[in-house]
């Protein structure tokens, strides 16, 4: 509604390898939105399914291989509330090398390191279901990727179980999510006209001013 374009649909994996429907936004200009959320999203499992030792990311390259097919001028990728915590093990099978010529961004709302304390298996982990034992076993795998070494310090490498750095080790580029999106609806211009700006999330805790939707929000309006 705020910005057009068109939905499309693919038919991918869903975290545990079942069929489901995930769709993507062509806008005007030829850049397609994906969210990694549509194929590989928490909501998509029952609270008992919940497993990031098994949980693949392959849906998302399955989703990101039905948008390149399409020929878009530029990808934007969202990285967020997604089940997995495979580093993009499961996206690798389908998308490799990232073709040169379509630009690719990537949505991050933390600026999560890889490894580490604050990093993907042990901040998100838990969150997906995964009890103390497994966390550390998520931990050592993404420790061993080799791929992803050379991004596991960058700011928003740790997003989405990973995917911050698969994407970034195959050519995108990690931005911040909020601020993206703000700029794209013209945000600024909206909100200069307002007496009175309102903005929430289901949860507001020590991660919302780091980078979220209603944080971003509140800097904007603060320094309009």
């Amino acid at each position: 509604r705020a910005v057009g374009g068109d939905w499309r649909t693919a038919r991918v994996s869903d975290p545990l390898g079942r069929p489901v429907e995930a769709r993507w936004l062509q806008l005007p200009d030829g850049t397609a939105v994906v969210e990694s959320a549509a194929a590989a999203g928490l909501p998509l499992l029952a609270p008992d399914e919940r497993d990031p030792l098994r949980a693949s990311s392959r849906g998302v390259g399955e989703l990101l291989a039905a948008v390149l097919a399409d020929g878009p001028a530029a990808v934007l990728v969202g990285v967020g509330g997604v089940a997995t915590v495979d580093g993009g093990d499961g996206l690798a099978e389908l998308v490799g090398p990232w073709p040169a010529g379509v630009p690719l961004r990537v949505l991050c709302d933390v600026r999560n390191p890889l490894l580490g304390s604050r990093g993907a298996a042990r901040v998100f982990g838990p969150q997906k279901g995964a009890r103390p034992e497994a966390v550390e076993q998520l931990e050592r795998r993404l420790a061993a990727r080799a791929d992803l070494a050379p991004y596991r310090d960058l700011p928003g490498a740790g997003a989405a179980g990973g995917l911050g750095a698969a994407r970034a080790a195959r050519g995108g580029e990690l931005v911040r999510g909020a601020e993206t999106i703000l700029d794209r609806i013209a945000f600024d211009e909206l909100a200069r006209g307002a007496d009175l700006v309102v903005t929430g999330e289901g949860t507001a805790d020590a991660t919302t001013l780091e980078g979220k939707a209603p944080g971003a929000v509140r800097g904007r309006c603060e320094r309009l």
